[in-house]
């Protein structure tokens, strides 16, 4: 009976050294670099990319800058998650925010940036060994939104009332200022891939 007792007394304390050896729930690896997937909806091309954090690349008509990237250990249920920045150039080179939050590897349907023309959505997060246990600093957050930005876009008229226009809701997005130029422009129907068209990059 004391044998038992004994291999019992030691898969405790063998449990409990597991315990100490394995990191918290809250744990969090950050990553030096995103990884995004874009989609033109046009040629049908997905292209795969690479972010540094607080860098600004552009896919087509948007503007990606992603602030932060996190990954959970390998003993942890795997979570990639980024707070990433999106703006829309449009054709009078006007920017327009219309993303900004947190977007989920493992969601990218529900968190990722759907445009009219291109789709951005984060697939990974790589290159970090930094385990953050209690982050010191606060996350990203979005600034608080305007009365102006509140205020929901006119839906457009379905039918359009006899001898009179069709009514089109207004671009969505909030006007914003471009905080740098991108380091990087992927177009995907540009005959070679991943360069800027007039061959800066």
């Amino acid at each position: 009976m004391s044998s038992f007792r004994r291999a019992l007394a030691l898969a405790a304390i063998s449990g409990a050294a597991l315990a100490l050896a394995v990191p918290a729930k809250a744990d969090r690896i950050r990553n030096p670099t995103a990884v995004f997937a874009g989609l033109d909806k046009i040629t049908g091309r997905i292209i795969s990319f690479e972010v540094a954090i607080d860098e600004t690349v552009q896919f087509g008509a948007l503007q990606i800058t992603p602030r932060i990237c996190w990954t959970r250990p390998p003993t942890e249920a795997p979570q990639t998650t980024s707070f990433t920045e999106v703006d829309e150039v449009t054709f009078n080179n006007e920017y327009r925010r219309i993303f900004t939050g947190w977007m989920y590897a493992s969601s990218p349907g529900l968190h990722g940036v759907e445009h009219a023309i291109y789709d951005v959505w984060l697939t990974d997060c790589k290159g970090g060994t930094e385990l953050v246990v209690d982050p010191k600093e606060p996350e990203a957050a979005p600034p608080p939104l305007t009365p102006e930005q509140r205020r929901p876009a006119r839906p457009a008229q379905q039918t359009p009332p006899p001898n009179q226009r069709i009514d089109v809701a207004p671009p969505q997005g909030v006007p914003v200022q471009p905080r740098q130029t991108p380091s990087q422009r992927f177009f995907p129907t540009n005959p070679v891939p991943g360069r800027d068209p007039t061959g800066s990059n």
